[in-house]
């Protein structure tokens, strides 16, 4: 397994379990919700977009 694999699977990770807390977090509610949730849904964005920029540069190493 090569680092890029790796560094794909921890970003795809990192996205299920900011989109977990996310949703844990608009489950429970209240104050909670409204400190924590817009943070960890930003994160999630953010791991998404890395997940797939790191697709992408894989996909382009394999054309070559």
């Amino acid at each position: 397994m090569t680092l890029l694999t790796i560094l794909i699977f921890l970003a795809l990770a990192a996205t299920v379990l900011s989109l977990a807390l996310g949703i844990g977090s608009m489950e429970r509610g209240g104050d909670y919700d409204r400190e924590h949730s817009t943070r960890f849904m930003a994160m999630r964005v953010g791991f998404q977009g890395l997940t797939l920029l790191l697709l992408v540069i894989a996909l382009f190493l394999a054309g070559k």
